[in-house]
Formats: C-alpha cells, structure tokens, sequence
C-alpha cells in the first residue's frame, strides 16, 4: 500500500515548531507503520467475492446490519447482499450476482470489503455491469455500504477507490455513482474519488444527486 506523506501534513502534525519536524525525518516511518501520521488510519483493505473461507465474517456482518436496518429508517446498498437468507450460505453465495438480464436486471459483480488488520468485514459493493433506463437515471453503476459500527471513519472512501479498480477491470470509462443529496457522508466519499455532480432527481420524494467519475 503507498502513503504519500507531504510537509504540510508534516507541519500540521507537529505543530509548525522546526525543531520538532527535524525530529519527524527519523521518526516518519515509525509514524506510517503504526498508522497514526496527521491521525489517520492507513486502512488494509481488501475487496474480494465472498467465500465459505469467510462465511463467519460475512454473517457476522450482515446480522448486525440488519439488525440496525430493523430499528433504523435506513436503506438496503448495497441489496444484493440482502436479497437471500445466508442460513443456506453455499446457496447465498451461488445467488450474490446476476448474470443474465432477465426481469430488467443487468449482469453485476458483489464484493466484500475486508479490513486486513482486524479480519473484518467492513462493508461491500455491488459494480452494475453496465446501465439500463432505470440504473441510468437512479441507480448508477455501484451499490455501496457501509456496516454501521465502522462508518464515519473513511472507509467508504477507500471502497469506493477499490471498486473503481474493478470497474477499469470491466472495460468502464467513467462511471456513475448516485446518493440521497441529504446522505453527506455518500456525498463525501463520492467527491473524495473525484465524483462531479451531473444534476439532481426526484425519487419518492427524496433529491438524488448523480454524480460521474472518469477513470
């Protein structure tokens, strides 16, 4: 993983004094090992289809999610990965993705996301294959989400980063991305990759905000 490291992060972290960013020269790798530079976490994460390897981490993940979906007013993104019960997880597995374009649905790819260090499960994406009318005006190429212990603290960022990868891997130029407009922390993580903002829609009542990124 690369960690670019600039003097201003150098200045801010140590309070501007000269005598104290001199002693950042030897002690900067020590500050990037352990994570901690200008107190930010450098995260290991990883996006990968899921596996019985990691069935104890997945359903870890998703009993918590939805259990927080059932007293919360909070949507479903990425769905894919709420459309089947995992008690059966070898048939869960098997119905992640859609391959053919039956009842209106494009082919697509779900990935979970996993925190390296901590052997968790931190979210996953759902990467559309390509756009139908629908998707086009209010679903856009990628379904995210974050499980709700380990939001806000920038993971869907780094995710989103992640899933852009796979969308180069598919062929795609630019992608479209789309959130509620009063959802600020999908609004955050979509600028972070360089989203711009196409234009907004009304959906039930509810902005949405589309935004395309060039790869």
């Amino acid at each position: 993983m690369e960690h670019i490291l600039n003097l201003e992060q150098v200045k801010k972290y140590y309070g501007g004094n000269s005598g104290n960013i001199t002693k950042a020269v030897d002690g900067i790798s020590m500050y990037v090992d352990k994570g901690e530079f200008g107190g930010n976490k450098f995260m290991a994460l990883k996006l990968m289809k899921g596996s019985l390897q990691y069935k104890n981490q997945i359903i870890e993940m998703i009993k918590e999610w939805k259990s927080y979906n059932d007293t919360h007013d909070a949507n479903t993104s990425p769905w894919a990965i709420f459309k089947n019960d995992y008690d059966d997880f070898e048939y869960y597995l098997n119905n992640l993705e859609i391959s053919t374009t039956d009842d209106g649905f494009v082919p697509d790819s779900t990935f979970f996301c996993l925190d390296e260090d901590r052997d968790t499960m931190v979210g996953a994406v759902n990467i559309r294959h390509y756009l139908n009318e629908y998707l086009l005006k209010y679903g856009g190429h990628i379904g995210d989400g974050i499980r709700p212990s380990e939001r806000r603290k920038g993971y869907a960022t780094k995710m989103i980063s992640l899933a852009l990868e796979e969308c180069k891997k598919l062929g795609m130029d630019k992608v479209l991305l789309v959130c509620d407009k009063d959802n600020i922390g999908s609004v955050k993580s979509i600028i972070n990759n360089g989203g711009v903002l196409e234009n907004e829609v009304l959906k039930e009542g509810k902005l949405i905000q589309r935004y395309w990124i060039m790869l």
